[in-house]
Parts: C-alpha cells; structure tokens; sequence
C-alpha cells in the first residue's frame, strides 16, 4: 500500500490492529497540537502476548511497504508498547496502563476517530 498521507497510514495501522482484534481503537490528529508526530493510533490489547501480537503485525505489514519503524519501545511480555513510525506513533497498551497514562485527557484538544466495527467515523470529533 502506499501512503499518500500520515492520515492514511494511520489508518492502515489501525485497521491491522482491528484485525489482530485490538479494542477501544483512536486515532488522534496531532497536527497543529504536537511537533512529535502527525498522528496517534491508541489500541487496547487484552493481554501482554496480544499487545505483542498486534505489534508485530503492524512492524510486519509496514516493512511490506519498506517502512520500518524509528524506534520501539517495549517488549514482549509488557503492558504498553510504542512505535514511533515517523510520523504516526502507535501505541499499544493494557486497558489498566491506557486508563492510568490517559493520553486521551493529556491530549483531550486532538480531534479524534474511533473505530466502530471496520468503519471508521467519517468526521473527526473532538471527545
């Protein structure tokens, strides 16, 4: 695949968490807000072995696309894994380490998206 913008990867990412059954998926625009990244793709993992699975398929799928992650941080067997893919970062948690980081408050002014089913909210909306 090839990505014309951080928006489509972005997409693309979680959509490969959404089928290696990740939950509560976000997309947040950082654009504007935070000169890290354009994008976060935060996903839930029920467990460390999912949290590692949904991780590798998203290294797995990106490097199809000669795309290779800047840095990760995290192993296996954790409870929140990130990949910084340039200019999306994704990261992947436990539900009990997302409540307590709560990247979704600390950046409450992104307009976000969630994943509904395989469909995607069609406009952003500021949670």
């Amino acid at each position: 695949m090839k990505y014309v913008t951080a928006s489509d990867k972005a997409r693309h990412i979680a959509q490969i968490a959404y089928d290696k059954k990740g939950e509560d998926i976000t997309l947040m625009d950082m654009r504007g807000i935070s000169s890290v990244c354009d994008w976060y793709v935060l996903v839930s993992g029920g467990s460390s072995r999912q949290i590692n699975a949904i991780s590798k398929e998203v290294q797995k799928s990106l490097a199809k696309d000669r795309i290779a992650p800047l840095h990760i941080e995290g192993k296996k067997g954790t409870y929140w894994t990130l990949l910084d893919c340039e200019d999306v970062i994704v990261h992947v948690f436990s539900q009990g380490a997302r409540d307590f980081y709560g990247l979704e408050r600390l950046w409450s002014d992104a307009p976000s998206e969630h994943f509904v089913g395989k469909c995607l909210a069609q406009t952003l909306q500021k949670t």
